[in-house]
């Protein structure tokens, strides 16, 4: 026997890693799924139901924060628009979602 002959015989030999190769190339990527699941999107909804909770929750006389920063109590809310009062004589129209932050009631 020469060396082509041992090396062809080699090669025509069953390894025995199908199925066993697959699971090693795809392991991966469904280990890296569950990092983006857990860590990413699982949190983030979790906090878009949050605040869908706070803004539903949202009624007359609560103090807010808009998201550009204004602070003001809630003088009326009709459907998707909060009326806000942020000083004396000063209402703005703003729309729900742009509402941030809630404090709590005007007193």
């Amino acid at each position: 026997m020469n060396l082509t002959e041992i090396l062809l015989a080699q090669q025509q030999q069953p390894t025995g890693g199908g199925a066993g190769g697959l699971l090693s190339l795809i392991l991966p990527f469904i280990i890296l799924l569950a990092v983006f699941y857990f860590f990413i999107i699982l949190p983030q909804s979790k906090e878009k139901k949050k605040r869908q909770k706070m803004l539903d929750s949202l009624k007359e006389g609560d103090t807010i924060t808009t998201a550009g920063g204004l602070i003001g109590v809630i003088k009326k809310i009709d459907g998707d628009v909060v009326t806000l009062k942020v000083s004396e004589g000063t209402t703005l129209r703003i729309e729900k979602w742009a509402v941030s932050r809630l404090h709590g009631e005007q007193q």
